[in-house]
C-alpha cells in the first residue's frame, strides 16, 4: 500500500509575454488594441483563480529571459527538490511576439513542454495572417498544439480557458511535467 505523505500538489500555468508586449495599450493601439498587459494579466489571474491553479507571468524583451524563465520552470517540475512539493505545468500560453517569426531557440523551448504532454497555445493579438508576409511564418507555432490570432486581448483568455479545461479533464494524468 503507497504511503501517505504531506505532499502539497501546486499546478501552474505559465503566462508568456515576449518582446514589446509590455507596451500593450500605448504602442500601435490600431493594431494590438488599447488594454494594457496588466490588465489583461489581471483578467487571467481571476479566470484562474477558481481552478486552484498557479498563474505565472512574465513578460521580456529578451530572448535570453524568456528561455531562462521556461528552462527554469521546466526544470522545476521535473526535478522538484522540494521533497513535500510536487509542481505539476499544466499549460503554456505565450505570445513571443517579433520572435515568432526569427526564434528556434524559443521554439525548442516550447517543444520541450509539448514532447512533456503539457499543451503550448501560441497567441497573437493581431491576426498574423493578414499582415505583412514575413509575419505569416511562426516557428513557435510548430511547437504548439493550438495557436490563437486576431481576438485582441480575448484570445489570451480563450486559450486560457482550453488549458483550464485540460486540466479539469487531465487533473492526474501523468502527462504533465511533474
Amino acid at each position: 500500500m503507497p504511503k501517505k505523505t504531506n505532499a502539497k500538489n501546486t499546478v501552474d500555468i505559465l503566462f508568456v509575454n515576449g518582446p514589446n508586449l509590455g507596451l500593450l495599450g500605448y504602442r500601435q493601439p490600431e493594431i494590438y488594441g488599447s488594454e494594457t498587459l496588466d490588465s489583461i494579466v489581471q483578467r487571467a489571474r481571476e479566470l484562474v483563480r477558481p481552478s486552484g491553479a498557479c498563474l505565472i507571468d512574465v513578460q521580456a524583451n529578451g530572448e535570453g529571459e524568456l528561455l531562462d524563465f521556461l528552462g527554469r520552470h521546466f526544470l522545476a517540475a521535473k526535478h522538484s527538490t522540494e521533497p513535500k512539493m510536487n509542481r505539476r505545468i499544466a499549460g503554456v500560453i505565450i505570445n513571443p511576439g517579433g520572435l515568432a517569426h526569427t526564434s528556434v531557440s524559443l521554439r525548442d523551448a516550447l517543444a520541450m513542454f509539448d514532447a512533456e504532454g503539457v499543451p503550448v497555445v501560441e497567441v497573437h493579438l493581431s491576426n498574423i495572417y493578414r499582415r505583412e508576409a514575413f509575419r505569416k511564418d511562426s516557428l513557435t507555432s510548430t511547437a504548439a498544439r493550438a495557436v490563437v490570432s486576431g481576438l485582441g486581448p480575448e484570445g489570451y483568455l480563450l486559450a486560457l480557458q482550453w488549458v483550464l479545461g485540460c486540466l479539469d479533464q487531465h487533473r492526474t494524468d501523468s502527462t504533465s511535467v511533474r
